[in-house]
């Protein structure tokens, strides 16, 4: 019995598919839309003994790839860097010859996969985003006003709940022309602002309900925000085989270059999800400022920080929160703000 392989090359408007036999020798070249069904059909048509399907990763390609699946069509998704690497020895590069080049990698078995998370983790975390986005646009506005503001004299202070809006008020009622100006801004920033509200609320609510966020809302400087973003990013905890290997996922370890008589370390990788390494970054930042609890997490932040530097001391911090989180959730155990001996040096 023949074994096949096939490689899809997802675009917009189509899926280009090439289906080659156990020794790497073509047996149907063809394109459908992007539809699961319609690439089921042609998948069980032309190659009635898949072994595997393999698609680079991509914008479509988590929704695809578990719809696959679903259909029973053993998927697997591919890191771009590694097809990239593979694909760039091709002198002419067209879809048709894409699709050949991941029906070859599949078949061989040299690639990384991909893990592929759950549309629910993909829906919180695209709530998430939407909420930094939102943010991000308020503050932009506000800082715009803050700017024209300044043009004519006006300093507006920070300040939080609507307050913002009414020190400008305060500062526009001397100046009409100025306020026809700035009040469109102005309705604009408050809208976001009760849209950010909106979200909150609704993540919020997503947090209190959820057993495993409650657990890791119990550690110092993790907020629902936070939790909620570690659980999106991580999706299935069992996947790290070390509770150690989340720091290095998140780009929290150093980088090495060893090479002969060189061995070189360098500063943290930066790799894998920025937005939670941010977030991550953040809950350390609170907890080395604002908390006032007493807790073994901020003293070795302490101890760490007067041996070196500050924002070297929330980075390491950063990534202990990583570790502790991931071993919270999959030990199901509270958090003990001193932990005998968990936490020396």
């Amino acid at each position: 019995m023949s074994q096949h392989y096939a490689g899809l090359d997802v675009s917009l408007d189509a899926v280009h598919i090439c289906v080659i036999d156990e020794v790497g020798a073509p047996v149907w070249r063809g394109q459908t839309s992007v539809c699961p069904d319609n690439i089921r059909d042609a998948l069980h048509q032309h190659a009635p003994d898949l072994v595997q399907a393999g698609l680079e990763t991509g914008q479509f390609a988590p929704w695809l790839t578990l719809q696959l699946r679903k259909r029973k069509i053993p998927t697997v998704c591919l890191d771009a860097r590694h097809v990239y690497a593979a694909i760039k020895l091709q002198r002419n590069k067209t879809d048709q010859g894409d699709a050949f080049c991941l029906a070859q990698i599949v078949r061989t078995g040299w690639y990384r996969e991909v893990a592929v998370k759950s549309m629910d983790a993909h829906d919180l975390r695209s709530m998430l985003l939407a909420r930094s986005q939102l943010v991000s646009q308020r503050q932009t506005i506000a800082n715009l006003i803050r700017g024209l503001l300044k043009t004519h004299g006006h300093v507006v202070r920070r300040g939080c709940k609507g307050v913002f809006a009414v020190r400008v008020n305060a500062a526009l009622q001397d100046s009409p022309t100025l306020g026809a100006i700035i009040e469109p801004l102005l309705n604009a920033w408050q809208a976001l602002r009760e849209q950010i509200a909106v979200l909150e609320k609704r993540l919020v609510a997503r947090a209190r309900e959820d057993a495993v966020a409650r657990r890791l809302m119990t550690v110092p400087g993790i907020g629902p925000l936070v939790s909620l973003a570690f659980m999106s990013t991580v999706d299935d905890p069992t996947r790290f085989s070390s509770s150690a290997d989340v720091g290095a996922y998140f780009g929290l370890t150093p980088k090495r270059w060893q090479s002969g008589e060189v061995d070189y370390q360098g500063k943290i990788s930066r790799c894998g999800d920025a937005f939670m390494r941010g977030y991550l970054f953040e809950a350390a930042a609170v907890l080395m400022g604002r908390w006032c609890k007493p807790s073994a997490l901020r003293e070795w932040g302490e101890r760490l920080a007067a041996r070196s530097s500050l924002r070297k001391a929330k980075v390491a911090l950063a990534r202990k929160l990583a570790v502790l989180l991931h071993r919270l959730w999959v030990t199901g155990k509270e958090f003990n703000a001193y932990p005998i001996g968990a936490l020396a040096g």
